[in-house]
This record gives C-alpha cells, structure tokens and sequence, in this order.
C-alpha cells in the first residue's frame, strides 16, 4: 500500500466500471487522481478552487450540449 500525506482517498458512491477518480484531502488542499493510477500524477488545488469547482459542477457549467 502507498502512503501518502493524504491518507485516505474516496470515490464518489455512485461510481463504477473502472472509470473513476479519487479524491483526498487535508487542510486547505484537494488532490484529484486516477483510481487505475493510484501511484501516478495527482491534481492538487485549494480549498477555494475546489469549492468552485463543486459549484460550478452542481449547476450544470460543465455539461454537454
């Protein structure tokens, strides 16, 4: 097992087929990873960037069309 200053990681509860991303956290910054790379690149942003994020995501800003 790979130990990270993360800890533990999540996937959404609706996720599934091998398709996901992982999400970790600690004060003031949310990692994003690969859940079929868990050792590789991560994405890394503040707390403020991720709640915009969320937001954005929550209203449809990042739907197709």
């Amino acid at each position: 097992m790979i130990s990270d200053r993360f800890g533990a990681w999540r996937t959404a509860s609706r996720s599934g087929g091998g398709n996901c991303v992982e999400v970790a956290g600690v004060p003031d910054i949310v990692a994003v990873r690969d859940s079929k790379d868990r050792i590789g690149p991560r994405l890394e942003f503040s707390t403020v960037e991720w709640a915009a994020f969320l937001s954005d995501a929550k209203r449809g800003a990042f739907d197709r069309h």
